[in-house]
């Protein structure tokens, strides 16, 4: 049987991309030996309306992925109106990689304990596994529901294309989207906590130098 190499995705506003979610998406490419695509939300639900709009976060993204192939930017999102809900984007994902090859879904830990409030949420292991993005040593309790609905699902090497949980770990790095546009707001220029190229368009930056006047 050919193997399929595992295509995986992170999805977030990233508003703006930092060196944390650059770092998660990398070690899971490893771990997993994976393809990795980050997806920028047009509208994310239950979520403040991002700083930048989403051809700005692309473009911003696009200039972080620069000078590597591993990690890759997707945008059907962008192409959607409404919510960006994740079971929608894996179900046009599963609809162009076919029925075999295996998904995964990227999330932090904090997400995959609060996943039983996500849109139509049992969905998604029916199209994907779900990888969660946990620093050493670290847990969080889950719900009830998803505890029950995941116990039998737990696998430290995924097999099929859809339906496990397993467990990446990675490097801890303290760096929030919200400090660095706070950094911003205050006229300060957050260097090494985004990658360089980020830095070399000032287009690209515009909108978070902006909440500084």
């Amino acid at each position: 049987m050919t193997h399929l190499r595992p295509l995986a995705i992170l999805g977030g506003t990233f508003d703006p991309i930092h060196n944390g979610h650059l770092r998660a998406a990398w070690e899971a490419a490893e771990a997993l030996d994976a393809e990795v695509r980050l997806v920028p939300a047009r509208t994310p639900p239950h979520r403040p309306p991002p700083v930048a709009d989403a051809a700005g976060r692309t473009a911003l993204l696009r200039a972080a992925l620069s000078g590597q192939d591993r990690l890759v930017v997707d945008s059907r999102e962008l192409d959607r109106d409404g919510p960006s809900y994740t079971v929608d984007t894996l179900a046009s994902l599963r609809a162009d990689v076919g029925p075999e090859r295996p998904l995964v879904l990227l999330v932090g830990d904090d997400a995959f304990a609060g996943l039983a409030s996500w849109h139509l949420w049992r969905d998604l292991f029916e199209l994907a596994h779900v990888g969660v993005l946990a620093r050493p040593g670290a847990s969080h309790a889950l719900p009830p529901e998803l505890e029950a609905f995941v116990a039998g699902r737990r696998t430290t090497r995924l097999q099929g294309p859809a339906g496990q949980v397993v467990r990446i770990e990675i490097t801890p790095l303290d760096i929030a989207a919200t400090a660095i546009r706070e950094a911003f707001a205050a006229g300060g220029e957050p260097r090494f906590l985004m990658p360089e190229a980020c830095f070399g368009d000032p287009a690209l930056l515009a909108p978070y130098r902006a909440l500084g006047r």
